[in-house]
């Protein structure tokens, strides 16, 4: 992990001695969003009336437990598999902001995911679905923090050599649904072991960001935003990444698969589309297509519930990429 640069330390410095007392509490709460909150599973795959499907439990690259479900396609194990990787705060299951605190803080909504693995489901697809290391069931790591992909992309790993190593699933082709840290986890996968995930026929990339968005973005609807440098010092304090190295861009060029990439145009999380076009037009896939999300600012009502809302265009790019050809 890099250190701040002098010139920033200095400067997060001589913030330090000039910062109010309540802003500088603002500052910790914003740098505190990478010591996630573990949402409950509020949902389970009988929800949504999925059968046959079963527990899981495996190890991420370096040892951390992971638990998950396998949901089979219905009708019946098909040879087509979709691993599914949360968002933070979030778990395999969703968001249950509509629970009240302390998830609400987030965005009193509720975001479900099982009903996206319904869709996939319904369509011949078997779903691996787990909750990443320091949310839902998964142990805990790195002191409780989230890395937001930067040590996350190990479980990525893991979920990849447990299904490789499966005598069932290591014959089945696979695609990637991994969303906002989890797609930022992926990338850092994938640019670290292009080995491991070169027999994968595709990417659904929704929510990607760059923490430097979002720290920017909610420093200044709370009058905080000239304090950038100080926020990367609280988060150096805690043990974490700063701000400019929580970002997809730095491993986006390691991704050559097909690539469906979902976006919030107008997104009050980041205020700043230019971050998802930028580690868009980093991906070195040849097939990719970036769609935006319009007539909404809500990212997680509305952003993270898309597919669930709309599940055409997810459907058909899997069914474009993995739907074998009769031998």
């Amino acid at each position: 992990m890099s250190r701040m640069p002098k010139e920033r330390m200095e400067a997060a410095l001589q913030q330090l001695e000039a910062i109010s007392e309540a802003d500088h509490a603002k500052v910790k709460a914003l740098a505190a969003i990478v010591r996630p909150l573990r949402s409950v599973l509020h949902k389970t795959p009988d929800d949504h009336g999925m059968t046959g499907w079963r527990d899981i439990y495996f190890p991420s690259d370096d040892g951390t437990p992971l638990e998950g479900w396998y949901i089979p396609a219905k009708g019946g194990e098909s040879d087509r598999l979709v691993i599914f990787n949360h968002a933070l705060p979030m778990c395999r299951a969703g968001f249950p902001g509509h629970l009240g605190e302390p998830w609400s803080q987030f965005d009193a909504v509720e975001i479900d995911f099982v009903v996206q693995m319904k869709h996939l489901t319904d369509a011949g697809y078997n779903v691996l679905a787990y909750d990443i290391r320091n949310h839902g069931n998964s142990g805990a790591a790195n002191n409780g923090l989230s890395g937001i992909g930067r040590w996350e992309w190990r479980d990525c790993v893991g979920v990849k050599r447990y299904v490789d190593g499966h005598p069932a699933l290591g014959g089945m082709e696979v695609g990637l649904y991994s969303q906002c840290m989890g797609g930022n986890s992926q990338y850092e996968a994938i640019y670290r072991r292009p080995d491991l995930f070169e027999n994968v026929a595709c990417m659904c990339s929704p929510m990607v960001v760059s923490m430097a968005a979002i720290f920017s973005a909610f420093s200044e609807l709370q009058g905080i935003g000239r304090y950038q440098e100080l926020i990367d010092l609280e988060l150096l304090k805690m043990g974490a990444f700063v701000a400019a190295e929580m970002t997809p861009q730095l491993f986006a060029s390691g991704v050559h698969m097909p690539v469906l990439m979902i976006q919030v145009l107008e997104d009050s999380w980041t205020r700043n589309p230019e971050d998802a076009q930028k580690t868009f037009d980093l991906l070195a896939s040849n097939d990719k297509e970036l769609f935006w999300i319009e007539g909404t600012t809500r990212r997680f009502r509305d952003g993270y519930n898309w597919f669930g809302r709309h599940p055409e265009k997810v459907i058909a790019f899997f069914d474009r990429h993995m739907k074998r050809q009769p031998r």
